[in-house]
């Protein structure tokens, strides 16, 4: 099997033009003519993460999160990325990430947060989900899930922290109506609370949310914000899943290494 036809299953699922304008989804690094020896799936591309693939065999790492975002104009040992970018090289690692595609696919990031949630995902009717035009996909930024039964908020937010790994989340006042719609959308995902509001949900979880947007919206929406990498962090299971399915016989291993470089004291 080689690492195109992983990078294609991949792009099956989460197609690039479903990438936002300022993104840089698809392949990185390396060539893809190449055998596959084993994928390491992972939210971050860090130096961490490339030496875990070296020990496990894998000459190919997915992540969500791209390794090259914005241009380098050397690669020397100047900062992480430049490190890291020549670790990969210099190892023959192929590196291919999967970023607001994927955040923006059906059955993508937003949708396995809910499943997280134990809840069922549909697109909101007021969500701004269009079809791209001369291209077969939707593009969904968010989705809305239904819990199984009706939560109050401090029980709904005591769930998420659970299922969600989360020490602390960020939250407006204790809603003082049942919880039953929520709104998800996972990263830095703020952009899109008035658009949960206008859904009908009860409540909005996001990974990162400006100060003053939790200002006006007491006993409106409840929000929950639990952190970039918290509501992220299970993306690599959704990688796991399409490679397994549409390219069997590729091992996938999920990266152990935590990069989240945010810490709570």
């Amino acid at each position: 099997m080689k690492i195109q036809q992983v990078l294609s299953a991949l792009e099956q699922f989460a197609p690039l033009p479903l990438q936002e304008s300022w993104d840089n989804a698809g392949l990185q690094i390396g060539l893809t003519e190449a055998e596959v020896s084993g994928a390491l799936l992972c939210l971050d591309v860090t130096e961490k993460v490339i030496d875990e693939a070296i020990a496990k065999g894998c000459n190919l790492v997915v992540s969500h999160h791209p390794l090259l975002f914005r241009g380098l104009k050397q690669v020397s040992d100047a900062n992480d990325v430049q490190r890291t970018v020549r670790k990969a090289i210099k190892n023959d690692i192929c590196v291919i990430s999967m970023h607001t595609n994927m955040d923006n696919a059906r059955g993508g990031v937003n949708f396995k947060i809910a499943e997280k949630l134990g809840a069922s995902a549909t697109v909101p009717s007021a969500s701004p989900a269009t079809v791209l035009s001369g291209f077969p996909a939707e593009k969904i930024p968010m989705v809305q899930a239904e819990l199984p039964e009706p939560m109050a908020a401090q029980a709904f937010i005591a769930r998420v922290k659970e299922r969600f790994g989360v020490k602390c989340a960020h939250c407006n006042e204790l809603l003082e109506r049942p919880i039953k719609k929520v709104a998800i959308c996972g990263g830095a995902g703020d952009f899109m609370l008035d658009e949960a509001i206008a859904a009908g949900a009860d409540a909005f979880i996001t990974g990162e949310m400006h100060y003053h947007q939790y200002f006006g919206h007491e006993q409106q929406i409840q929000i929950c914000v639990i952190g970039h990498y918290e509501s992220e962090q299970f993306t690599s299971e959704i990688f796991q899943e399409i490679i397994q399915k549409e390219c069997p016989g590729v091992k996938t291993f999920i990266a152990e290494a935590i990069t989240n470089p945010i810490y709570f004291f």
